[in-house]
C-alpha cells in the first residue's frame, strides 16, 4: 500500500477532532480525487480512502467506493463498511455484510469484531454477542485490546438491560442471566493481556451504572495501584454519581480535590458531575462554586446547575440560571425544560409556565414525553387543569409519570370521576400503576366521597400489583372515612394500620372530628396524636378550635397556654395572587397593602350585593369569644377575600382569578366566594392546603366536600 496515501489519511483523521466535519469531508474527497488523478484506479489506495470515509461516517461515499472494489474485497474494506453501517444504526446491514464476507471466504480480522459487538449491543441481542465472543476465541482474537473493550462494554450493558427488566417483573431466568453477564465483564477484563484506560473505565462505569458501587470503587483503587495508568476525567465522572447516590459529600470532595490536583476540574464532564453530586448532597453553594469555576459551560453543565437549584428548593434561582443560559445563546436541551418546568409548578407561576410552553413549541420539543409530562404536572399545580388535560390528550406515548400527573391533577381539582376513569384507562393501556398513581386515585376517591371505590383500589394494591400500602394511602382512606362521617370506622382503621401511623394520619381524623363536631372522639384522637408527635402545633390548634366551636372556652384557652409554654406558634393565614408579573401577599386582617382602601371598598360593595342574593355570614367559623360585630369584621378580612378583591379591581373583566392559600378555606369564605364568582361573572380558582376549588356560576368544583 502507498505509504504516502496512508500518511495523508492519518493527517486528515487527526484534523477531525478539532475541525468541523464538513472540512474533514472536503479533505477526504480531495484526497480521493488526488489518488484517482495521480495513480488511476489503485485498489490499495482506495481501500485506505474507504477507511477514511468510514471513520468520518460518510455512508454514501463509503458504500459507493466499496462497491467499486474488485471481488472479493479484502478484510479491511469489509471492516470499514461494517463500521460505517453500525455508526448509522443500520445494524442488520452490518450483519448481512458480515455474512457475505464469510460466504466469500474472506477471513475476518480484528477490526471487524468491535463494530459487530457494538451492533449486537444496540440490538440488545445477547445470543448474538455470545456467538461473536465465541468466534473471537476460536480465531485467537479475544485478547485483542479493542475487541476485549467492546466485549466488556457489551456485557455491562446487557446486565443493565436485564436489571431494568427485572425491576418490573421478577423473572429468575433474567436474574441469573444478569449475574452471568456481570461475571463475564470481570472475566474478560481479567483475561486481557494488555489493558488501557478505556478497559478500566468501561468496567468501572459498568459497575457504577448497574448500582454495584462497592465493586466500582474497588476497581478505581486497583487502577490507582496499577502504576502506569491513572484515573482520568471519564473515570471520575463515572464514580461521582456514586457519592451523589449515597449522599457522601466527604468522599465526593476527595474526588474533587484529586480532579483539581490533576487538572481535571476544568473538564465540563467532571464539572457537571461535581455540580450534580453537590446538589444531591444538599450542598448547593458548592454546586454553584463548581459551576462558576468552569472555564467553559456547555448545555449539560447549565442543565446540572438548573436541576440542582430546583432539587434544593431554590426555584427562583433555577429560573434565573435558565434565563442566563438563553442569554448566553446556549440552546436548551429537552432535559433543560424537564428541570425548569417543576420550578414554575412549585411557584405556581402560570404565566411563566405558559411562556416556557411557547418556547418548547417553537424549538420543536413539544412531542417529547418527559417535557409533556412536566407540562401536565405544571398546569395542574398552577390551577389550569383544562390545559393539563389538553397537553395530556395530545401525547402520543404516555408513560406512568404522565398518567399519574393527570390523575392527580384531576383529583386535586375536584374532577374525581375523571380521575377514576383515567386510572381505569391507564390499566386498559397496559401501564402498571405505581405507588404514586395509587395515591392519586385514592385522593380522588377521598375528595369525592367514593368509599366503595376507595376500598377496591386500596385492597388491589398488594393483591394485584405487589405494592405495599404506605402512609399516604392509609391517610387517604382515613380521610375519606372521616369526611363521610364514619369516624369510629376511621379510628379503628388507623389503629390497625399495617405501618406505624404518623401525626399527619391522625390529623386527618382530627380534622374530620372538627367538621362533624365530635368532641369526645377528637379528645381520644389528639391523645394518640400527641403521643407520637408531641410538638405537632396543628394538633393543638385543631383541638383548640374544636373546643371553641363547642363553646368550651376554658379548654380552648388551656390548650393555647400549653402552646405558648412549648413555644409553638400558629401559622398565620396567608394568601397570594399573581397580577401581571408581581405576586401580592395578603395576611388575615392585614391593612398594609397600598390598595387596601380600594380593596375594602370593593369588599363592601360585594357584600351588599351578596346579601341581596341571600348570603348570610356564618359567624360559627370565628373561634374567638368576641361579639358578633367583631366576628363579622374578622370574616370580612380573611386573606383569600382580600386577595380576590384585589384581583377583581386589578384585572380586566372576565379574567380568571387565581389565589393560593396556605391553610384550609373556611366554610363561610367558601360560601362567600361562590356568591362573588356569580356576581362578577368570573371563574375564581383557590388552592388551599388540600385541593383546588374552582368557583363558577355560584358553585364549586368540590361539591362542598372538602
Amino acid at each position: 500500500m502507498s505509504s504516502c496515501t496512508q500518511h495523508m489519511v492519518i493527517s486528515i483523521l487527526r484534523t477531525t477532532s478539532n475541525k468541523t466535519n464538513s472540512v474533514s469531508t472536503r479533505h477526504a474527497k480531495q484526497l480521493h480525487a488526488h489518488v484517482v488523478k495521480i495513480k488511476g484506479i489503485s485498489h490499495e489506495d482506495n481501500i485506505l480512502v474507504l477507511s477514511l470515509y468510514s471513520n468520518l461516517n460518510l455512508l454514501h461515499y463509503s458504500t459507493r467506493l466499496f462497491n467499486s472494489l474488485p471481488s472479493p474485497p479484502p478484510p479491511l474494506a469489509w471492516s470499514s463498511l461494517i463500521k460505517c453501517y453500525t455508526s448509522h444504526s443500520l445494524l442488520h446491514l452490518s450483519f448481512s455484510s458480515f455474512n457475505s464476507m464469510r460466504s466469500l471466504s474472506v477471513p475476518p480480522n480484528r477490526n471487524v469484531f468491535p463494530s459487530l459487538i457494538k451492533a449486537s449491543t444496540l440490538l440488545k441481542h445477547a445470543k448474538l454477542a455470545y456467538s461473536l465472543h465465541a468466534s473471537t476465541v476460536r480465531l485467537g482474537l479475544d485478547s485483542d485490546l479493542y475487541i476485549a473493550n467492546a466485549l466488556i462494554n457489551t456485557y455491562a450493558k446487557f446486565h443493565s438491560f436485564n436489571v431494568n427488566a427485572n425491576a418490573g417483573n421478577m423473572f429468575d431466568e433474567l436474574s441469573q442471566r444478569g449475574k452471568s453477564e456481570i461475571h463475564s465483564v470481570r472475566k474478560v477484563f481479567d483475561m486481557m493481556l494488555v489493558k488501557d484506560v478505556v478497559s478500566w473505565n468501561t468496567v468501572i462505569a459498568g459497575y457504577a451504572q448497574n448500582g454495584m458501587f462497592v465493586e466500582s470503587l474497588d476497581m478505581v483503587r486497583e487502577m490507582g495501584k496499577n502504576g502506569n495508568l491513572k484515573p482520568d476525567s471519564f473515570t471520575l465522572s463515572s464514580i461521582l454519581p456514586i457519592f451523589a447516590e449515597h449522599v457522601d459529600v466527604y468522599r465526593g470532595k476527595e474526588i474533587h480535590g484529586y480532579a483539581v490536583r490533576n487538572g481535571f476540574d476544568g473538564d465540563v464532564f467532571i464539572g457537571s458531575s461535581l455540580i450534580d453530586m453537590y446538589a444531591k448532597c444538599n450542598r448547593l453553594e458548592n454546586s454553584l462554586c463548581a459551576f462558576c469555576l468552569l472555564p467553559r459551560k456547555d448545555a449539560i453543565s447549565w442543565n446540572s446547575i438548573i436541576a440542582g437549584c430546583v432539587q434544593n428548593g431554590e426555584f427562583d434561582r433555577g429560573l434565573g440560571f435558565f434565563r442566563q443560559m438563553l442569554k448566553e445563546n446556549v440552546r436548551p436541551m429537552p432535559v433543560s425544560f424537564s428541570s425548569v418546568i417543576p420550578a414554575c409548578a412549585h411557584l405556581t407561576a402560570l404565566n411563566l409556565g405558559k411562556q416556557l410552553h411557547g418556547c418548547i413549541v417553537r424549538i420543536g420539543f413539544d412531542d417529547n414525553e418527559f417535557i409533556a409530562s412536566s407540562l401536565v404536572d405544571m398546569y395542574a399545580k398552577c390551577g389550569n387543569v383544562k390545559m393539563a388535560r389538553y397537553v395530556f390528550d395530545r401525547m402520543e406515548k404516555r408513560d406512568m409519570v404522565a398518567w399519574t400527573a393527570i390523575i392527580m391533577g384531576c383529583a386535586m381539582h375536584g374532577h374525581a370521576l375523571d380521575a377514576v376513569s383515567l386510572f381505569e384507562n391507564m390499566l386498559e393501556d397496559g401501564v402498571r400503576p405505581c405507588y404514586v398513581a395509587f395515591m392519586a386515585v385514592l385522593t380522588a376517591c377521598s375528595h369525592a366521597g367514593l368509599v366503595d371505590e376507595s376500598w377496591r383500589y386500596f385492597n388491589s394494591m398488594e393483591r394485584d400489583f405487589g405494592i405495599a400500602p404506605g402512609l399516604e394511602h392509609y391517610a387517604a382512606v382515613a380521610d375519606l372515612l372521616g369526611r363521610a362521617g364514619r369516624l369510629e370506622e376511621a379510628y379503628d382503621f388507623i389503629s390497625n394500620m399495617g405501618v406505624q401511623p404518623t401525626g399527619s394520619v391522625w390529623s386527618t381524623l382530627l380534622a374530620a372530628c372538627r367538621a362533624h363536631k365530635s368532641v369526645e372522639l377528637a379528645e381520644k384522637v389528639v391523645d394518640r396524636l400527641l403521643l407520637i408527635d408531641p410538638e405537632n402545633m396543628g394538633a393543638y390548634v385543631l383541638m383548640s378550635n374544636i373546643y371553641s366551636a363547642a363553646r368550651r372556652w376554658k379548654d380552648a384557652a388551656r390548650l393555647r397556654i400549653q402552646m405558648r409554654k412549648k413555644g409553638l406558634k400558629k401559622t398565620p393565614a396567608c394568601s397570594w395572587i399573581e397580577v401581571g408579573k408581581e405576586v401580592h401577599t395578603f395576611m388575615a386582617g392585614d391593612k398594609s397593602h397600598p390598595y387596601y382602601e380600594k380593596i375594602n371598598e370593593a369588599l363592601n360593595v360585594l357584600l351588599e350585593q351578596m346579601e341581596k342574593e341571600g348570603y348570610v355570614l356564618d359567624t360559627n367559623e370565628v373561634l374567638h369569644d368576641v361579639d358578633e360585630e367583631h366576628k363579622r369584621e374578622l370574616l370580612h378580612n380573611h386573606s383569600e377575600r382580600l386577595a380576590i378583591a384585589f384581583g377583581i379591581i386589578s384585572t380586566t373583566a372576565g379574567t380568571t382569578i387565581r389565589v393560593i392559600k396556605n391553610i384550609r378555606v373556611c366554610t363561610d369564605c367558601h360560601t362567600a366566594i361562590k356568591f362573588i364568582a356569580k356576581i362578577v361573572g368570573r371563574e375564581i380558582v383557590v388552592r388551599d392546603n388540600s385541593r383546588f376549588h374552582h368557583f363558577k356560576n355560584g358553585s364549586c368544583s368540590c361539591g362542598d366536600y372538602w
